[in-house]
């Protein structure tokens, strides 16, 4: 008996397993739990959004992603604030939001969560009008995104050769960074603002932020030299970047960045022009969204020595899953 809706939004550009045969393979380990699965694929960009929206207005029980971070964005978006719940299966370049909540990569694992069915209540990031649900951030790291969304071809390694290529010509800049009535003036690499512990990939920018805590965690990274730039890598692979000495890191419900340029911001990894003055702030409870049961702390070391270690046995036996 079929008493739950489902919209599967699909967008088969996002990183780079592939997704033929996932339509029925959902629809089919669905079903017994009584979801009835309906698939959307996206075309360009604004699609999830729309139809998120849609679906949360036709009273959808779930809206269930299979991308990236910037699809998850987009759906978010469009059921924030409503009772439809988001449900991820992780087929980006990162996965961010994904592995921040402790979702397995298996689509299979995934779906297990999915039909379980606990809900976290999640806090949502605003930059100006605009939402982001795991970090966002202007410097070195929204130049990258902005070179990454140009390449033709996905995944880790490009998003490694054009942070390289970057990294080769970027220098910090100066920002005045309004927080709680106290104006903190740095030349900075880059200013993060995190909702959820990392960017994806295991790279932990924000390793005490919270989903659930009212606030944005802020990392401001000061260091552009090569040793300690080096040193900084390790710390934000590692989970213990908040002690680095060329890291400063404040936590705020809101706060106000201005800065002297206009260049790109990234929401999600997704890169946007916003201008030089950009007003942060956290809105509580926005989203919810299928998590497993358990709470997943992060420990440093800990935490990313065992999401290294699921990587490499997903890597080896589970990301070539034909769904057809």
């Amino acid at each position: 008996m079929v008493n739950k809706k489902a919209l599967l939004i699909i967008n088969p550009v996002s990183g780079t397993r592939s997704k033929r045969g996932l339509d029925k393979f959902v629809s089919d380990r669905l079903a017994p739990f009584g979801i009835e699965t309906s698939v959307f694929r996206t075309a360009g960009q604004g699609d999830a959004f729309e139809k998120a929206r849609e679906a949360a207005r036709e009273g959808f029980d779930m809206v269930i992603t299979a991308g990236g971070d910037g699809t998850v964005n987009e759906a978010a978006n469009g059921i924030a604030f409503s009772d439809t719940v988001l449900g991820i299966l992780p087929f980006g370049s990162g996965n961010g939001l994904a592995r921040t909540i402790g979702l397995p990569l298996d689509t299979y694992e995934a779906l297990k969560i999915i039909a379980h069915g606990h809900v976290l209540k999640s806090d949502r990031g605003m930059a100006n009008d605009k939402p982001f649900y795991c970090t966002c951030g202007v410097g070195f790291d929204a130049n990258v995104s902005e070179k990454f969304a140009s390449m033709k071809k996905r995944g880790k390694i490009s998003y490694i050769r054009s942070a390289i290529r970057e990294y080769l010509s970027y220098r910090s800049r100066p920002y005045a960074i309004e927080i709680q009535g106290k104006i903190i003036t740095e030349k900075a690499f880059l200013v993060a603002i995190c909702n959820a512990t990392q960017y994806g990939n295991n790279a932990y920018i924000g390793p005490k932020a919270k989903l659930t805590d009212g606030l944005l965690d802020i990392t401001l990274v000061h260091s552009d030299n090569t040793l300690s730039t080096m040193v900084m890598v390790m710390d934000l692979m590692t989970g213990i970047i908040d002690k680095n000495k060329s890291i400063d890191t404040f936590q705020t419900p809101e706060a106000t960045i201005v800065r002297i340029d206009d260049g790109p911001l990234h929401l999600d990894g997704e890169p946007i022009h916003m201008g030089k003055k950009i007003h942060i702030k956290c809105e509580p409870e926005a989203l919810n969204i299928f998590a497993p049961e358990k709470e997943v702390k992060f420990r440093p070391f800990i935490s990313p020595f065992r999401a290294m270690l699921d990587d490499v046995i997903f890597d080896m036996f589970g990301k070539f899953r034909q769904f057809d």
